[in-house]
């Protein structure tokens, strides 16, 4: 290679190398002290994709399909290969379907799930994947703190004990995501009966200012009492347009405007975002 020519391309490469710091400086820069909480447009199911302050990200449900990873592309950088902490809630198809092409794609640091055993072929499918992936896997338990830097931190809510055998939808993480003095109740599939155990062992402690709807807005979830304890600000309903369950229930929707809670529909609103600094939560 003539002399000229070298000195071309490495002036590119410093030109490249250039641009790369100046865009990691700029997605430093906006973090500046601020969560993010992303319920993303998946169809039919969950996945909630939240970035720390610190930088550190964590993904819970990939939603019932490879679609995830297209969201995911939004709201990670092209460059970032990596997610510190995945939750797959319980093991049915709309949450971790899409996990499944999530672990290639991307090095997990640590995968918390809640012990819950799934007999179909894609439990299987992520349990396979789980293990190739090599992260380290905790079993979630009530009090487990899940730090994610920067004062943010996901607290696991339930289960309080061993749920192997249990419903899959009885045993799912429920968890809350707490930074400064704001906070998002994520409570995956729960029914109603969980929902208002919680209560019985929380109380005002639930109280959160976003809440994503219990099971997709089912009728099975969202209890009266759970619902006026968390006492959010905002309630979202991750669900697909035209699925087969009807969901959200009429009586949920109605429940939410009765209570006076504005809500977004990922169905109709596509992914929805809250941003907080701590002190406030606000939507994008």
């Amino acid at each position: 290679m003539r002399k000229s020519a070298k000195i071309t391309l490495y002036a590119l490469f410093a030109l490249l190398f250039f641009n790369l710091c100046i865009w990691y400086a700029v997605i430093q820069e906006s973090r500046n002290g601020l969560l993010t909480v992303s319920f993303l447009n998946i169809g039919q199911g969950d996945s909630i994709f939240i970035e720390a302050p610190s930088g550190r990200q964590a993904l819970i449900d990939g939603g019932a399909s490879g679609i995830v990873l297209r969201e995911l592309s939004k709201v990670i950088p092209w460059y970032d290969r990596t997610i510190d902490v995945v939750i797959p809630t319980h093991p049915d198809a709309d949450h971790i379907g899409g996990l499944v092409d999530v672990l290639p794609r991307y090095k997990i640091g640590t995968i918390v799930h809640s012990g819950v055993e799934g007999d179909t072929a894609t439990a299987k499918a992520l349990v396979a994947g789980m293990a190739r992936e090599e992260a380290r896997q905790v079993i979630a338990r009530r009090g487990q703190i899940i730090d994610l830097g920067g004062g943010a931190y996901i607290e696991v809510l339930f289960p309080d004990r061993s749920v192997k055998y249990v419903e899959t939808n009885t045993g799912c993480v429920v968890a809350r995501l707490v930074y400064g003095k704001t906070s998002f109740m994520l409570s995956c599939d729960a029914p109603k009966e969980i929902e208002n155990y919680l209560v019985r062992l929380d109380g005002a402690d639930l109280h959160s200012d976003v809440l994503k709807a219990g099971h997709h807005g089912s009728k099975n979830s969202s209890s009266e009492l759970f619902v006026g304890f968390v006492n959010p600000a905002y309630g979202v309903f991750s669900r697909g347009c035209d699925n087969k369950y009807g969901h959200p229930a009429s009586e949920v929707v109605a429940l939410f405007e009765r209570f006076g809670i504005p809500t977004g529909d990922t169905c109709k609103d596509g992914t929805i975002t809250f941003v907080s600094d701590g002190q406030t939560v606000k939507k994008l």
